[in-house]
This record gives structure tokens, C-alpha cells and sequence, in this order.
């Protein structure tokens, strides 16, 4: 048992955070999210959190791993296709608010990347997070940076 670790943290996503160094990026994946393909493509972690929203998660893991500094946008959030142009995500407010809580740069610290272009950019990532989150283009990565 260890005290101070958010209880969404299971011991395998505690180890990867542990693991991944300065730079490396880690994906939180909606219900939707391709994360076990992602993450097989080149043979990277896949993390199953079933049962909580990649709210969550972003709000457990940014307890334990600060975001890059070094870099403009250390998060980067899935953004629409055209034809969803109009969809409501709230999803991305609570990203927003979270990034805020734990870094002071706030939504400056967030980007967007188009579904495809996200989903290249994941194939890099050292991890994927699954979680059950239902909200629509409810996809985040995170960039670690130093303590």
C-alpha cells in the first residue's frame, strides 16, 4: 500500500509513469479509442482502466507526472472531424480545468490535433490508457516533463 497515489492508479500504470522519461508522451484513450492496435503497432503498452473517464485518469495521472515544460502544448486533445464541426465537447472543458489545476500555464498548455493526425502521433506514444469514458472526442496525450 502506498499513500498518496490516487486509487485509479493501478500498480502496471504507476510502474509506466515511473518508467517513461522526460518527453515521452502517453495517450488517454476514450471507449472509442483503437488502443490496443495503437499500441501494438509498434509494440508499446496498453493500459486498461475500465470502469473511469479519461477525466479521471488525466486528473490521477497529473497528480504524479508533471507536464513538459520545455514545449508550447505538452497536451494535445483529438479535435473533430469536419462533419462533427457542429458536436458539443464538453469533455474538452474538463481537460482544460484539470491541465489548469496542475500546470499553471492553463489552456495555453493544450492543442489540438485532427482524428488521423492523432492517431499517428499515438503510435509514438510509450503507453495507452483505455478508460470507459462515453464522451464524444474524449482522446488526450500528455507529454512528461521534469520533476
Amino acid at each position: 500500500m502506498l499513500s498518496g497515489v490516487p486509487a485509479s492508479i493501478s500498480p502496471e500504470l504507476l510502474k509506466v509513469l515511473h518508467e517513461m522519461g522526460h518527453g515521452d508522451t502517453l495517450v488517454i484513450g476514450d471507449a472509442n479509442f483503437p488502443a490496443a492496435s495503437i499500441a501494438a503497432e509498434k509494440n508499446h503498452i496498453n493500459i486498461r482502466c475500465d470502469g473511469h473517464r479519461a477525466t479521471d485518469m488525466l486528473d490521477a495521472i497529473l497528480q504524479l507526472m508533471p507536464l513538459d515544460g520545455f514545449v508550447e502544448k505538452p497536451v494535445t486533445i483529438m479535435d473533430k472531424m469536419e462533419m462533427h464541426r457542429d458536436l458539443e465537447c464538453p469533455v474538452w472543458d474538463e481537460f482544460t480545468d484539470i491541465v489548469a489545476k496542475h500546470d499553471e500555464r492553463g489552456a495555453d498548455a493544450v492543442g489540438f490535433l485532427d482524428r488521423f493526425a492523432f492517431y499517428d502521433a499515438a503510435k509514438d506514444a510509450y503507453a495507452v490508457v483505455s478508460t470507459s469514458e462515453t464522451a464524444f472526442y474524449a482522446c488526450i496525450m500528455i507529454q512528461k516533463g521534469c520533476l
